[in-house]
């Protein structure tokens, strides 16, 4: 039998088709439905036993192998961005508004190929593979539609692998990271309650936007003056809103933000000063304010031994410097940590950048451009780490 990586490269084609049908009919949350089809019908065709994500959208695969071993689930999401296209590819989106610039129809298409890789060598795979094609990672809720339809049960998944673009690395390269790998997304409102006025009677008056600038300034103390310089968190405003005119002096004022964390405990510190600041702040100024938060998934925490597996397969498959180690955690956000809530696992990073200025900038950009070389490097890691993890004879992958 052809080894996985020649087999990888043979099916090259086949998987970046598939991708560019993906990127050119892109879907919003829980609205994938041709996307899930599309899904359906090639792990079908695979020989894959395949169900529902309940009443959602999104694909469950099982794969059973020949021999006792553990169960592996693979996951990758796939949902498009509310942004508008502007890359000039010639597949790309054919819907305004909408548009993979997360790389989620990459994720879709590698481990569509990982699981034709694996249904091939069936008779030699151990334990089980669960294909997780999830909904709604964008909404940051997909993950937990999956888990309550049964996505970890029946067979119990014992570890769980994951991957995602990543324009920082080259081409060709595989990111790990031991323990923290991204944030917690928190958000939070707060609405100032001053005394609406003239401008030109400020004295009459108390004024929510000077109150919620102070506000805006004094949070950062937060981070620069209550956590750990070798912590990690970020508090940021998005948006401001008050008043109607620019002689009104208006009653009240709303500032929306996110908080980023990578630990629990942190999370708890920077949300209690959050409140503990806005309210003494509101005060001191003759205000008040009410905050409401709105609590996101849990920070992502790599497994160390899920890591080191995936790391020692993907060096064995595609050479020893394939492995990059990232220096720090992110502080974006993936609805993939509540999976680890509830079993061990990691999340790689694939690398694709190339030459092209576009390859490097931030995810979610509309100009953004993936190079599609990480399609097949992304099926050879998933499948390759899959056979580690389920304790399958790994050296068969080179015959």
């Amino acid at each position: 039998m052809t080894s996985l990586v020649q087999r990888a490269h043979e099916l090259e084609q086949d998987m970046t088709t598939l991708r560019r049908k993906i990127h050119e009919n892109p879907e919003l949350a829980f609205e994938e439905y041709e996307t899930t089809k599309l899904i359906e019908r090639e792990l079908n065709k695979y020989g894959i036993e395949t169900r529902p994500n309940g009443d959602k959208t999104g694909v469950i695969g099982l794969l059973k192998g020949s021999g006792k071993g553990k169960v592996a689930a693979l996951r990758a999401d796939i949902d498009a961005l509310p942004v508008t296209e502007m890359s000039g590819l010639p597949f790309a989106s054919a819907s305004a508004g909408k548009c993979h610039a997360c790389g989620h129809d990459i994720h879709t298409a590698a481990l569509l190929g990982a699981a034709r890789l694996l249904a091939e060598r069936r008779d030699e795979l151990h334990g089980a593979v669960k294909f997780l094609f999830q909904p709604a990672e964008e909404s940051v809720n997909g993950a937990r539609t999956m888990i309550a339809n049964g996505a970890l049960k029946n067979p119990d998944v014992d570890v769980i692998l994951a991957l995602h673009t990543w324009p920082d690395l080259p081409i060709g390269s595989v990111g790990i990271r031991k323990g923290a790998m991204m944030a917690a997304p928190d958000r939070f409102r707060i609405v100032i309650h001053g005394k609406g006025g003239h401008a030109a009677h400020p004295h009459k008056s108390v004024d929510p936007v000077v109150v919620g600038a102070s506000i805006i300034m004094n949070l950062q103390t937060i981070v620069a003056r209550e956590i750990s310089p070798v912590d990690s968190a970020v508090i940021t405003i998005g948006k401001l809103a008050a008043g109607t005119a620019s002689n009104v002096i208006p009653p009240t004022a709303e500032l929306d933000g996110t908080f980023r964390t990578v630990s629990k405990e942190t999370r708890l510190h920077v949300r209690e000063s959050l409140e503990r600041v806005v309210t003494h702040t509101a005060l001191s100024l003759r205000a008040t304010a009410d905050v409401e938060f709105f609590p996101g998934g849990p920070p992502l925490i790599c497994d160390d031994e899920t890591v080191d597996a995936a790391a020692d397969a993907v060096r064995a498959l595609l050479g020893g410097d394939t492995v990059k180690e990232l220096p720090s955690p992110s502080m974006g956000s993936e609805d993939f940590a509540d999976y680890l809530e509830h079993v061990k696992g990691a999340l790689l990073r694939i690398g694709t950048g190339n030459q092209q200025p576009e390859s490097h900038v931030a995810l979610h950009n509309p100009s953004i451009l993936f190079d599609e070389r990480a399609i097949v490097t992304g099926a050879i890691v998933l499948a390759g780490a899959a056979f580690k993890l389920t304790g399958s004879d790994f050296d068969r992958l080179f015959q």
